[in-house]
């Protein structure tokens, strides 16, 4: 269960993510909210996932939401045709109990309401 989205799908770091803040738009859900910000000097999309230490002061666990959470981009990511830079923010450890295909589905619909994939 190691196929991991590839990393250039991936991003991380304050300048990049301060950006989205920024400039995104946001899409609450009842798991995490999904802001984005098209970013044109890219050809991917990227995409970041922010578990907050309220969530669960375990690394172990913070790491699994968002491994969690990777994979279920991973599995919509054919679906993402233009380069957005994405953040996804969880603020439920409910991510960790619920059904894996429920988790796809919110995302994807979540992907939709932004306008990520169609």
């Amino acid at each position: 269960r190691n196929a991991m989205i590839s990393s250039k799908y991936r991003f991380h770091g304050h300048g990049s993510l301060k950006y989205v803040y920024q400039n995104g738009k946001t899409v609450r859900g009842p798991l995490f909210s999904v802001k984005y910000t098209p970013n044109s000097k890219r050809v991917n999309f990227r995409v970041a996932v922010v578990v907050s230490k309220k969530i669960s002061k375990l690394a172990v666990t913070r790491n699994r939401i968002r491994r969690r959470i990777y994979e279920a981009v991973r599995l919509i990511s054919p679906e993402i045709t233009q380069p957005y830079d994405l953040v996804i923010t969880v603020f439920s450890d409910q991510i960790l109990s619920t059904p894996y295909e429920d988790l796809v589905e919110t995302l994807r619909s979540q992907f939709k309401q932004v306008g990520v994939i169609s």
